[in-house]
């Protein structure tokens, strides 16, 4: 038995090599398929790993409070999205002991200059709480300090991109610049941080949030209080982040005078917005990889009809081995050898393609994308389990071809 598959798998081979083109051709589809399974679930599980780490750049254990109902939108059951104030900021300081420090985010994107430079920044008027909140770590002097903001002092911290284009190589620190033609001093600047969900978190400029609202925006002054557009909170720890949400829950439906009506803020965790792009990142996985699959069905089908054309052109031949004692099992074997060696063939040059391209992928995009030995291991066995299926209908057809009719041919 051993003999003959060895014989049969030997014949199958010649046969192959004797129709390099053809062959090559016919493994396209596995190869394709391979090659795309691999570098899908590879640059899927890279875009997943990739969101995570945008997420924990925000900070750790940190809640994010933002106007209107995430469930029904930014302004559903309000008039607009303005529902959250400093004042609601300073009571969640106060009042919530769950959290630790609080930071809310006014910002706006104005025209910084110094001189003669100039450049398009996001200005952030924030709290001394930001720096904790946001693990912002400085490359040079310091961060906006309680006296800044209570004095309301013109003072600035610059994103490292902002520095350089504004100052190039000279020292920024106590320099003057200008944001919407109000005056600022320098006193830090802050390390490169990279891009956040497409946003240059180095592209900033960093000043307190009650000049922002009396200088910048003119809100300041009013019998209301200035509204923001983010409340940023750092929980104590992780076990204290659920306790964090039900009392600023709480405490903001007291203040808003919420009795019956649904909430017009939201509050997520860092875990939940990491829970909400891991069910995103995951169903584009299996999407990507259902798709690639396709082209495996494809190169299936395709080895099935070489084979069925293949076995129409050696009529003759099939039917001068069964006249000298082949038996059908012997013909089906060998044609069923050949598909499989197709499809083994096929997918691991298409496994080799798809590694070398996870390879570009990881050097030519920020996704660091890795290995997927389970991809491989399923690709690689769907293709060599398509030959086998897909090459039975014609091994078949050959072992059931009648010799004499075979031989006439």
């Amino acid at each position: 038995m051993a003999y003959n598959l060895f014989e049969n798998a030997t014949m199958a081979i010649k046969t192959l090599g004797a129709n390099k083109l053809r062959s090559g051709l016919t493994m396209l589809g596995i190869i394709i398929g391979n090659a795309s399974v691999i570098a899908m679930v590879a640059a899927g599980q890279a875009a997943q790993g990739y969101v995570t780490r945008q997420f924990e750049s925000l900070g750790t254990n940190v809640l994010f409070v933002t106007p209107g109902d995430a469930q029904r939108g930014p302004t559903a059951g309000v008039s607009r999205a303005d529902t959250l104030t400093l004042a609601d900021a300073e009571a969640i300081a106060a009042e919530v002991l769950a959290v630790s420090e609080v930071s809310p985010e006014k910002n706006q994107r104005l025209r910084v200059t110094h001189g003669a430079a100039e450049t398009q920044a996001n200005v952030i008027g924030t709290t001394p709480d930001y720096l904790t909140v946001r693990q912002i770590t400085l490359a040079q002097g310091r961060f906006l300090s309680p006296v800044d903001v209570q004095s309301n002092l013109p003072v600035a911290v610059l994103g490292s991109e902002t520095a350089q284009t504004l100052f190039g190589d000279q020292d920024p620190i106590n320099q003057g610049i200008r944001v919407d033609n109000v005056r600022f001093m320098v006193v830090g600047v802050i390390t490169p941080r990279g891009s956040s969900f497409g946003q240059n978190q180095d592209e900033t400029v960093y000043i307190p949030i009650q000049v922002m609202v009396n200088q910048i925006t003119g809100q300041g002054g009013g019998k209301t209080s200035p509204t923001v557009q983010t409340i940023a909170v750092s929980a104590r720890d992780a076990t204290s982040a659920s306790a964090a949400i039900y009392q600023i829950t709480n405490l903001l439906r007291l203040r808003h005078g919420l009795l019956t009506q649904e909430n017009d803020f939201t509050v997520q965790s860092q875990q939940d917005l990491l829970d909400t792009a891991a069910s995103i990142t995951d169903i584009l996985i299996l999407v990507l990889g259902f798709t690639a699959g396709i082209s495996l069905l494809v190169g299936g089908i395709g080895i099935m009809n070489i084979m069925l054309v293949s076995v129409s052109e050696r009529t003759q031949e099939i039917g001068l081995r069964k006249a000298i004692g082949a038996k059908g099992s012997d013909i089906s074997v060998q044609f069923t050898i050949e598909a499989i060696i197709l499809a083994v063939i096929g997918g691991a040059i298409g496994t080799s393609l798809g590694i070398a391209s996870i390879g570009v992928l990881t050097l030519a995009t920020p996704l660091s994308a890795g290995i997927s030995l389970s991809a491989i291991a399923i690709s690689f066995t769907v293709s060599g389990s398509t030959g086998l299926i897909f090459g039975l209908l014609p091994a078949r057809r050959a072992a059931n071809l009648d010799p004499i009719v075979a031989l006439r041919s």
